[in-house]
């Protein structure tokens, strides 16, 4: 099985630097869920039975893909898929509070405050010049970061969406959603802390 990218070392400035932050999502979907099809193939069990060469003599359809064992599909999402989505989970939650959250290192604030000063100072006749009383301020990186995170989450909820349906289907048709899912082995693993911490 494969080992999803460990989770990076968080900092407002690794949040800030976009760039990294998309970097990483990237390279963790790319190892976990856009690679899926392949994983899930990795743990059919090969024929227990030898080739039958009477098999190609009958035209048929395609038979659907193989279920997987109940085990082994338990144990890629709880080792490996799991894992890789609460670590994506935690990052996009630590950018989503550094975005909301006073910038007081921020570079371009004193930039911003002396365009919004010239703006203010600045003598509109519209009759002259009708986009003169156009100003367009720059944005805080706050917002900036915010608003790539609200993108990076919808990303985030399409990708799972459709790796869960692949699970589903090979894995066994299951009423569950892949938050509730989620949301199950967030706790399985609460209890399995608790229970190391007690002893």
């Amino acid at each position: 099985m494969a080992n999803p990218p460990s989770s990076p070392e968080l900092s407002p400035k690794f949040c800030f630097s976009t760039a990294a932050l998309r970097d990483f999502l990237r390279v963790s979907r790319s190892s976990v869920d856009d690679t899926i099809t392949q994983h899930l193939n990795a743990l059919v069990v090969p024929s227990r039975v030898g080739f039958d060469p009477t098999s190609t003599s009958l035209r048929g359809a395609r038979p659907p893909s193989r279920q997987i064992d109940s085990t082994s599909c338990q144990s890629f999402q709880d080792k490996v898929l799991f894992p890789a989505w609460q670590t994506r989970s935690h990052v996009l939650s630590y950018c989503a509070l550094v975005a909301t959250s006073p910038d007081p290192d921020d570079p371009e604030a004193a930039i911003r405050e002396s365009e919004n000063e010239r703006n203010r100072e600045r003598v509109v006749d519209e009759r002259l010049d009708p986009y003169s009383a156009r100003y367009f301020p720059r944005e805080p990186r706050t917002e900036q970061l915010a608003s790539a995170i609200r993108m990076e989450q919808g990303i985030e909820n399409i990708v799972r969406r459709r790796t869960w349906d692949m699970v589903k289907g090979r894995c066994g048709e299951s009423a569950v959603t892949w938050e509730e899912a989620l949301a199950g082995w967030r706790k399985k693993q609460e209890v399995r802390q608790k229970s190391a911490v007690s002893k």
